[in-house]
């Protein structure tokens, strides 16, 4: 099986605050990777120095088999970042448009083919927003812009997508349908990197869990995360605050 990250002895701080320590785990090829800790905690460093976004101060990440702060297959990745809901509300674009952006990495500077819009297309009907295709993506719901971002990923025919708490914001029955659609994504093939902070979620979807607080707790298939101390162990006496029953 391929690795597709592969984080080895990898630590990051922001100044005297360690966010990070000593965190080894890889990612392989079709894993549906769910992480987990405590606010704070380092989920959103570790997702960013995975992708490349920053560099460690100690330790190694290669992504796809490269030093992962030098990699430059960009169409191959598919990031949504924490919060793209509303920050995506104010962009000026429909939803078609914003999905075509998926196709620059691949052409570059040259004029969008048929081809590209087909892509497009397909893309968009796979989300199952195609009839939302020519709204402005500031006037559809936070459910609707998420699925136009991993629409965006698949027109960039990505081979792994890392998304950070992606459903904040979002209602009930359209998360439902979010992660619904990540597990349709993964059945295909597509990798998946997620943080989230509802166990329910992970232990319903993923196949692997990264819990962490600074350090690594656990990384594992599903089971033996439930089965392990991890949860009790990176929360201690904060494990109350995985929100199981979100508005």
């Amino acid at each position: 099986m391929t690795t597709v990250v592969d984080v080895e002895d990898v630590t990051f701080s922001y100044g005297e605050t360690v966010a990070v320590e000593d965190i080894s785990l890889s990612v392989e090829s079709g894993d549906f990777l769910g992480m987990i800790g405590p606010n704070g905690s380092g989920k959103t460093t570790l997702l960013h120095l995975m992708i490349g976004l920053a560099e460690p101060d100690s330790g190694s990440i290669r992504l796809f088999g490269e030093p992962a702060a030098e990699f430059e297959e960009g169409e191959r990745l598919g990031y949504v970042a924490q919060r793209s809901t509303d920050r995506g509300g104010a962009m000026p674009v429909t939803i078609r448009e914003t999905v075509l952006m998926g196709r620059f990495a691949h052409v570059g500077h040259s004029r969008l083919s048929d081809e590209d819009h087909a892509i497009v297309d397909d893309a968009l009907r796979t989300v199952d927003i195609a009839d939302l295709a020519h709204r402005p993506i500031s006037a559809v719901s936070g459910g609707q812009r998420q699925r136009a971002f991993i629409a965006r990923a698949l027109a960039s025919e990505s081979d792994l997508l890392a998304l950070d708490e992606p459903t904040v914001g979002v209602d009930a029955d359209s998360r439902t349908e979010f992660y619904d659609l990540l597990d349709h994504l993964n059945e295909q093939g597509i990798t998946i990197i997620l943080i989230e902070h509802d166990v329910d979620v992970l232990t319903k979807h993923v196949n692997k869990v990264a819990c962490i607080n600074r350090e690594l707790y656990h990384h594992g298939d599903t089971v033996s995360f439930i089965e392990s101390d991890a949860l009790s162990e990176a929360y201690g006496k904060s494990t109350g605050v995985l929100d199981h029953n979100h508005p």
